[in-house]
C-alpha cells in the first residue's frame, strides 16, 4: 500500500524478541505487526492502515468518495480479507500436519470465501468498479499466502489470474525488492 501511495517511508524488520518487547506494546498492545507510524502517532491492523493511506491520499485513487457505493464496496472486502480469508488459511497451515481433518475443514472454508471473491470480480479485472484499489491490497494479500504456505490446493483459475495482475504491478515489485533489501 506504501508503494501503491508513492509515498517515502522506512521498513523496520524486528527480530521475536523486539517484537515482544515494551517499546513494541507501547506501539502495538499484543506486539503484533504490522504498524505504521504516522506524524499523528501509531496505527496497527492491515485492514485499518491500508483504509487509512488510502484516506491520506485521495489523489491516488483507491477508494471511492466518502458516502458512495464503491466506498462501502472498498471497505466490504477490505474487512472480508482478514475476517473471513485470512482465519481459515492460517487454520489449515498450523494443523495441515497434526489434524489434517481439521486442516481440511479450513481448507473449505477458505475457498467458500475465495470463491465469493471469484464471483464478485466476474470477469472485472479488480474488485471495485473494476478499478484498482484498497481492496485489492488486503484480498491479493490474503489470497497470496496460499503461495507462502505451499497451499497444497490450487486457487480458481480467475484467483489465479487475479493475483499475476496484482503481482505484476510495479508497486507491488517494489515492494518485494524493499522487502527483501530489508531481511
Amino acid at each position: 500500500m506504501l508503494e501503491e501511495i508513492g509515498e517515502p517511508y522506512e521498513l523496520t524488520v524486528m527480530s521475536w524478541e523486539q517484537g515482544s518487547g515494551e517499546e513494541h506494546r507501547a506501539r502495538h498492545p499484543l506486539g503484533r505487526v504490522p504498524v505504521v507510524q504516522l506524524d499523528d502517532g501509531y496505527v496497527f491492523e492491515s485492514a485499518a492502515i491500508c483504509l487509512h493511506l488510502a484516506d491520506l491520499h485521495p489523489d491516488a485513487s483507491l477508494i471511492g468518495a466518502l458516502g458512495t457505493h464503491a466506498r462501502a464496496l472498498a471497505y466490504q472486502w477490505s474487512i472480508f480479507a482478514p475476517a473471513e480469508l485470512e482465519p481459515p488459511l492460517i487454520e489449515a497451515a498450523i494443523f495441515r500436519e497434526a489434524d489434517p481433518e481439521r486442516a481440511g475443514k479450513a481448507r473449505a472454508r477458505f475457498f467458500e470465501a475465495a470463491n465469493a471473491v471469484a464471483q464478485s470480480l466476474d470477469g472485472d479485472d479488480y474488485l471495485v468498479e473494476g478499478e484498482f484499489g484498497v481492496a485489492d491490497v488486503l484480498v491479493g494479500t490474503a489470497l497470496s499466502f496460499t503461495k507462502r504456505a505451499k497451499f497444497p490446493d490450487p486457487l480458481p483459475q480467475p484467483l489465479e489470474d487475479y493475483l499475476t495482475r496484482l503481482f505484476e504491478r510495479p508497486a507491488y515489485q517494489r515492494a518485494l525488492e524493499r522487502a527483501a533489501a530489508a531481511s
